[in-house]
């Protein structure tokens, strides 16, 4: 009887603007001759898994590497309900650059996780328009409004799963690389009410700290979700533990510093490398070959 050939997934977990460094993740592990047979991501990890998913990763780090403070700022779009930016701008803008999505056309298996906001369950997307399901996964509380999807409100995933490995399992994988963006966030936050925020009036206002030198709304919020995925994570990966683990060191860019991309892909590269003797051995214990490493860019 034929052996099944063995199915590599990989897990990008959430990390808001620390997660550029998936893409970087992925160009290392594609230097290696590593190339996932599916995807699973959640939060900022869905947005890179889809347009890696749908070979269109390449546009998406085009886009992001552009980045200025001034051009994240204007795809901040204020919502006052229900979170303070409504989403439509940003996630519009990226659906320009990815294509319009469904799942049933990637080129590669793909879904998503977010959490449903009235029952706190655990939402596996996998089913319809890619945009709408990766915007429901990066709901951060707070921060962008929540997403209806099927009659159910949807926001972040990381609220109960930041690095999706057991969806990466459910979906046939047989090894598992997960990338946790928040390994070495502590303390983060500290004193960078400045940097939380682009120079945009509202969210600089928020990011403020008071009198008594408490620190602004948006650095109390940026910190206690920092906490919460690092914490929900260790718990998760207690229980379900990855194959192989990639822990890039992204903890000191800020939750909105979107405009460090090129910083958080050259982490991301350089993680793969640092980790290599690690996953040649890993891989090879599954029987699974390795190309040659190369330094030349690998196509995506």
């Amino acid at each position: 009887m034929e052996r099944k050939p063995l199915r590599v997934g990989i897990a990008l977990g959430s990390g808001a603007a620390r997660g550029w460094a998936h893409i970087g993740i992925l160009r290392g592990l594609a230097r290696l001759g590593i190339e996932p047979d599916l995807v699973a991501g959640c939060s900022i990890g869905a947005l890179v898994g889809a347009a890696y998913a749908a070979g269109e990763l390449e546009a998406l780090e085009h886009w992001v590497r552009g980045f200025t403070r001034l051009q994240v700022m204007t795809l901040l779009d204020p919502a006052f309900s229900g979170g303070l930016l409504r989403g439509d701008k940003v996630f519009g803008v990226a659906e320009e650059h990815v294509g319009e999505l469904t799942f049933a056309a990637m080129k590669k298996p793909f879904a998503c996780v977010a959490t449903e906001l009235e029952t706190g369950r655990e939402r596996w997307l996998q089913e319809g328009g890619v945009m709408a399901a990766v915007r429901a996964s990066c709901s951060i509380p707070g921060m962008f409004v929540p997403v209806r999807i099927n009659e159910q409100w949807l926001i972040d995933g990381a609220v109960v799963n930041p690095v999706p490995i057991s969806l990466c399992r459910a979906m046939g994988a047989d090894l598992v690389i997960a990338v946790n963006l928040n390994s070495d966030s502590r303390h983060a936050w500290a004193g960078r009410d400045d940097e939380v925020a682009p120079k945009n009036p509202l969210l600089q206002w928020l990011a403020k700290r008071n009198s008594n030198g408490a620190p602004g709304m948006l650095s109390v919020m940026n910190g206690a979700i920092s906490i919460m995925q690092e914490r929900i994570t260790r718990a998760r990966m207690a229980g379900d533990p990855p194959d192989v683990i990639l822990n890039p060191q992204v903890g000191h860019l800020a939750i909105m510093e979107f405009h460090r991309a090129s910083e958080a892909i050259a982490e991301g590269e350089a993680c793969v490398e640092r980790m290599r003797p690690v996953i040649t051995a890993e891989l090879a214990r599954f029987g699974i070959p390795l190309a040659p490493p190369t330094m030349e860019p690998a196509p995506l």
